[in-house]
């Protein structure tokens, strides 16, 4: 009896021993970590984060978001790790979206004051925080004073601002995105192609081309690093029936590269960034001189799919075919923008059917590929919303935030971790993508790779914990690599084999 509780005596020493080893080695792992972050914490994430301004933070109790309302939250996106932030529409607009401009040069009342905005500009870039502004080039507001103008007369100055109806004209015409495309006023017919509230400006007057630089060259002057072009591949439209697609593509490219060459002598770095809803087909060419990004709508539903089927495919090889399509018709000098949805998309936690789970798997997946990745408010706290649009784009849950921002397993926290992930590993925010097959049908797997440094990356899509034999390929030697950054406590690698817990993803690299 008295070697048993000798025993137990020792036995349990033994545990409080390695108890409190693993609690130290756990502690000082941590240390290690935030010393890594601290490091880390003012390098580039490539995230940036799209705001609608009038849903984000409401800093005045009027219950309309605002830019004070942003300039307020600078600290938490900076916490997040986004390196940007996309305003939707701040100008003066009948519609609360904003997408309908009556005043280029001004702010919108509801939003605040010029000073209000370089205000803003200025807590943002002391925070290495980007700042790119919507800007609609296709069309204006019906009672934009330019419009008022050039319908009052068929022989006002402004007439040519806008593209009318003549002898030849078709105006029972569809337009290229449906609807009607012509709309009756009282000295003729005007092109409005998304609806009757946005006359349809005419790019090929030289005075329109001049203004919209001008316009653009303003707000650089105010800080902004850059431009969302709005329907940018509809500058000049054709309509439904028409043989000119060619044509008007390339009519949109030259206008394009004629403004970045406007842009680029006051801001040589100046990034836009244009809605190209089309495939990457269609959004090559404007890399060519004019554009720097298109977003990469085929991706989004790609990553949202693979999330909610839990089943794995080679998603590096699709990734891997358009960037080189992209590198040869850019030289080289093209910025894949990424996301998961937007605010004309149904939300991602709507389309995941509210499963959190699913989130985190997509954001993982849009996190750890290439591209600039781009975050819709309220994506990040699974915020839902089908359309109509409104649904999309109703007002931050900043109690929801609060919620989550104490609790370590939320989906607040999971985006953070993984943004800031790309501030540690340069080659998750700014590096090439390759594929690495470990014929694991549960597990989405690629390399990344930047300045030499390759990291394999290791998603479980499913509920269940997974294992991975690796093996030394495509310039990735099994045996050297060590887990570096992991999103769920259990993640292991032995030297062979990968142990991956259910909805996890590992970061693995040479030791």
């Amino acid at each position: 009896m008295r070697k048993f509780r000798l025993f137990a005596i020792v036995f349990a020493a033994m545990v409080i021993l390695f108890s409190s080893a693993v609690l130290w080695i756990g502690m000082r792992q941590q240390q290690l970590d935030r010393a890594r972050m601290e490091e880390a914490k003012d390098r580039d994430s490539n995230v940036f984060y799209e705001i609608f301004v009038r849903a984000f933070h409401d800093s005045d109790g009027d219950g309309k978001g605002d830019l004070n309302g942003i300039t307020a939250k600078l600290d938490d996106l900076k916490e997040m790790g986004v390196s940007g932030i996309w305003m939707t529409p701040i100008h003066p607009s009948p519609s609360y979206h904003g997408y309908d401009v009556t005043d280029y040069y001004a702010i919108h009342p509801d939003f605040g004051t010029m000073e209000d905005f370089e205000r803003l500009i200025e807590e943002a870039h002391k925070r290495n925080i980007r700042i790119i502004m919507d800007l609609v080039v296709n069309h204006t507001s019906s009672k934009h004073p330019w419009f008022v103008e050039a319908k009052s007369s068929e022989n006002s100055p402004k007439r040519d601002w806008y593209v009318w109806a003549d002898e030849e004209t078709n105006v029972n015409a569809v337009s290229a995105i449906g609807g009607k495309a012509w709309h009756p006023v009282s000295t003729g017919r005007y092109l409005g192609i998304f609806w009757d509230g946005m006359p349809d400006l005419n790019l090929d007057n030289p005075e329109v081309r001049a203004e919209f630089i001008h316009i653009a060259r303003f707000w650089l002057d105010k800080g902004v690093d850059g431009f969302r072009l709005d329907a940018a591949k509809h500058v000049y439209e054709d309509l439904q029936g028409d043989n000119k697609r060619t044509e008007v593509a390339e009519k949109n490219v030259a206008w394009w590269r004629e403004f970045r060459t406007g842009l680029e002598e006051v801001k040589p770095d100046v990034y836009l960034v244009g809605e190209v809803w089309d495939a990457p087909s269609v959004i090559g060419p404007y890399l060519d001189g004019a554009l720097d990004s298109g977003f990469n709508f085929d991706l989004a539903g790609r990553l949202i799919n693979l999330a909610k089927s839990e089943n794995a495919t080679d998603i590096a090889a699709g990734i891997r075919r358009v960037h080189d399509y992209y590198a040869e018709v850019s030289g080289g000098k093209f910025i894949d923008a990424t996301f998961l949805s937007n605010h004309d998309q149904n939300r991602v936690m709507s389309q995941l059917e509210g499963n959190v789970d699913h989130a985190k798997t997509a954001a993982a997946l849009l996190l750890t590929l290439p591209g600039r990745a781009f975050i819709y408010y309220g994506e990040e706290i699974g915020m839902q919303g089908v359309k109509p649009d409104e649904n999309l784009r109703r007002p931050m849950d900043w109690d929801e935030v609060e919620r989550q921002h104490n609790d370590p397993d939320s989906l607040l926290n999971h985006y953070r971790r993984l943004v800031n992930w790309r501030k540690l590993e340069p080659a998750l925010a700014f590096g090439t993508v390759e594929s690495y097959a470990t014929g694991n049908k549960r597990v989405v797997s690629f390399i990344r790779e930047h300045e030499g440094e390759r990291l394999l990356v290791l998603h479980n899509l499913s509920g269940e914990p997974q294992k991975v034999e690796l093996e030394s390929k495509a310039g990735i030697e099994a045996d050297a690599l060590a887990v570096t950054l992991a999103s769920a406590p259990g993640i292991q690698y032995d030297g062979g084999e990968v142990t991956l817990p259910a909805y996890s993803t590992a970061v693995l690299k040479a030791k």
